[in-house]
């Protein structure tokens, strides 16, 4: 993740505590949580891809593999 993405985010948090942001702040803010989050999203999903869950009988399965919705 970039450090300036993050770096930006937390100047404008701290612009909209303190003096509020204009409308093209707002939209670029809203912009950038949208990239954060969905970077997020990306590492915690290889995150899980990593995980393993050991069944009771000693078989292995992969996590996402394991915890499926059923439909």
């Amino acid at each position: 993740m970039e450090n300036n993405l993050l770096q930006r985010i937390n100047e404008l948090a701290k612009k909209k505590k303190t003096a509020g942001l204009t409308e093209e702040e707002q939209a670029e803010q809203k912009k950038l949580y949208k990239i954060y989050l969905g970077e997020i999203r990306q590492q915690f999903s290889a995150t899980l891809n990593n995980v393993e869950v050991e069944n009771p009988d000693g078989t292995v399965t992969p996590f996402k593999e394991a915890y499926k919705k059923k439909k």
